[in-house]
């Protein structure tokens, strides 16, 4: 089909071929239409009698790679090597395995649903608003054939009359900035056969013309308020992602706290169960050789078992405060390798500047930048429907140029050029809806988003301000309690080396000493509960004020890569915004070389003085069971 390029006389003979074999090939391609469409409305038409769906199996492609069972209570004693963690390396485990933003939710953590890609995605709608003013290239070719009944006067007799040709043309099309058109167009017309006294005619013209509105679609602000919307959701989408990347950072070093908390608990109930469970021995001892009685014993074996259930909550603990620790960061819930952390709390109160960290939360938080950014894009859709709300006044110009040529009955061949033919046209259009009722409600609509949107703010604003004086409340509610519990730990380990040095010489009552076990293991708990919730709490601080990023060295690097370019294939090694992903951390918190629950002193806990006294390991406490004998008179 070459000669659709083809204009001027020497066409003629490729269309008298052309329109000859005209009829065939319309008929053969409306028979494959009519048959294809056929089978496609035979299918949509098809009646849904059954309920349908994909196996399951189909569709679940992805998988991960098996990993160990996950330790429990049950299988805790399993031989696990030990790997020492400190705070900045747990973070930048996180970071590494945060494609998908989780964030801590109780024991376990959550996804939110954003990722590492979701600015980049904000950054395609900008090209697509950049795009209206690109300029628009359109050409067409069309044949035509016309066959229409007309009257022969002189032999009164119906005849058959026909025109055929060729109509083409390129344009090109560009608006402006200022709302302005214009429209470039080259045409020509071909007509095969005689058609008024030419045996073919030529029409080729030529038009340039320029439409500027002056009112309505009139102005900078108002033409390019989608592209700079369009930048503004991008930068939301930027700090959105700022702010679940800053709860997913708060939340690892909430879980890291939490193992610290769980296992110096342990270590409590641990050194509980032994403490009790040597004056359970003692005692049952003594009923065994009959210096004691029977209720003597009852007592220290429940404790025992009190203990014991203690202890298996604590391990339990452990293991889900472990692996919550491991869901944010990324890791399977068990690959042979128990975490312990190794960095410790920190012990020093921090001083608060109220006035600083409420200015630094007002201009950091990314919610209250994504709030200021919905009322600066909530801004310009007002321009652009107040733009909008105005009537339709348009200045159009038009200039064209027109000429003909071909060859004539005689089979003389006459032309004119297109500039022997000129025309120009100048004038406004006006058209306006009566009352402007939906541009007018639409300009109301953005003008209560304003006001919507301003109110948000203010109340954010107060927001943040309570949520500061929270922190800094609870945060010295911690410090205060943690050293209240760090003074009465200290006096329960007193009180109880008294008590199990008088125990096991014969002077103390057994619930004396079960009160001390007590005091003192929950003055443990309390005091690590405390410290851990004390540094917990600084890191939500930071989060607060919209600064835990920063103080932790985190910044973003924009990942590129080569995709389909603006221009076609001519384009695709452009490269492109693909992703957002967090660089490694600074190092900023102490690596003791140790456990972080050795910072409470563990080594020195409650013994008795007197070594002679201590006693064989005992069998397992279901073999433990008393056997009354005869107390001496």
């Amino acid at each position: 089909m070459s000669h659709l390029t083809i204009v001027g006389p020497s066409i003629s003979d490729s269309m008298s071929y052309h329109f000859e074999h005209t009829p065939r090939m319309v008929l053969f391609v409306l028979v494959a239409v009519f048959a294809g469409s056929s089978v496609c409305r035979a299918q949509l038409q098809d009646d849904e009698r059954r309920i349908r769906w994909h196996e399951a199996e189909r569709l679940s492609v992805f998988r991960r790679s098996e990993g160990p069972a996950p330790v429990t209570v049950a299988t805790a004693e399993a031989t696990q090597a030990e790997r020492l963690m400190t705070l900045d390396e747990a973070i930048r485990l996180t970071l590494q395995h945060s494609e998908a933003i989780r964030v801590l939710a109780g024991v376990s953590a959550v996804s939110t649903g954003q990722t590492i890609y979701d600015t980049a995605i904000a950054v395609t709608p900008i090209d697509q608003a950049k795009a209206i003013f690109d300029p628009v290239f359109s050409a067409n070719s069309s044949f035509r054939h016309t066959e229409f009944p007309g009257l022969n006067a002189i032999e009164n007799s119906i005849v058959r009359s026909q025109t055929a040709g060729n109509d083409s043309g390129v344009s090109l099309r560009d608006l402006n900035t200022l709302g302005g058109t214009v429209d470039l167009s080259f045409s020509n017309s071909l007509d095969d056969p005689a058609v008024a006294g030419f045996l073919n005619r030529n029409l080729p013209s030529a038009s340039l013309s320029y439409t500027q509105p002056l009112l309505a679609g009139l102005g900078r602000d108002a033409n390019t308020a989608p592209i700079v919307i369009a930048r503004l959701q991008q930068e939301i989408s930027y700090f959105q992602f700022k702010d679940s990347m800053q709860e997913l950072v708060r939340g690892t070093i909430a879980a890291y706290w939490s193992l610290v908390q769980a296992r110096t608990e342990l270590w409590a109930r641990e050194i509980q169960v032994d403490q009790s469970r040597n004056a359970f021995l003692r005692l049952e001892a003594q009923f065994r050789q009959g210096l004691a009685n029977q209720s003597d014993v009852a007592q220290p074996k429940l404790a025992y078992a009190n203990f014991r259930a203690n202890l298996v909550t604590a391990r339990a603990n452990v293991l889900q405060r472990e692996a919550a620790l491991r869901n944010m960061m990324g890791l399977p819930p068990s690959d042979g390798v128990q975490i312990v952390p190794s960095t410790p709390p920190t012990r020093d109160q921090v001083q608060f500047r109220w006035n600083e960290i409420n200015d630094t939360a007002q201009s950091l938080r990314p919610d209250l930048v994504e709030l200021n950014l919905i009322l600066m894009a909530d801004r310009k859709r007002l321009v652009q429907s107040r733009n909008l709300a105005q009537p339709q006044l348009d200045a159009v110009a038009l200039q064209r140029w027109d000429g003909l040529s071909g060859q004539v009955i005689n089979g003389n061949q006459l032309s004119s050029g297109m500039g022997d033919n000129s025309s120009w046209t100048m004038g406004v259009n006006f058209s306006v809806p009566l009352s402007l009722r939906k541009s007018r409600a639409q300009v109301r609509n953005h003008e209560l988003l304003i006001m919507k949107d301003r109110a948000l703010i203010q109340q954010n604003l107060h927001l943040i301000e309570h949520q500061l004086a929270t922190s800094v409340r609870t945060i010295d509610q911690n410090f205060l309690q943690y050293e209240a519990f760090r003074d009465a730990r200290q006096a329960a380990k007193e009180n109880l080396e008294v008590r199990v040095q008088r125990l096991f010489t014969g002077n103390e009552n057994f619930l004396n000493f079960l009160q001390g076990v007590t005091d003192w293991g929950n003055a443990v708990a309390s005091e690590a509960q405390a410290l851990a919730s004390y540094n917990s709490g600084l890191a939500d601080l930071e989060r607060q004020t919209g600064t835990i990023l920063e103080t932790h060295g985190i910044r973003f690097v924009e990942e590129q890569f080569a995709s389909i370019g603006t221009h076609g294939r001519w384009c695709q090694d452009e490269r492109y915004p693909r992703d957002l992903k967090p660089r490694e951390n600074s190092q900023r918190y102490e690596d003791s070389g140790k456990a972080s629950e050795e910072a409470f002193d563990l080594q020195n806990f409650p013994r008795r003085r007197d070594d002679r006294l201590r006693l064989p390991e005992a069998p397992q406490f279901d073999e433990m069971e008393a056997q009354p004998v005869d107390t001496p008179k």
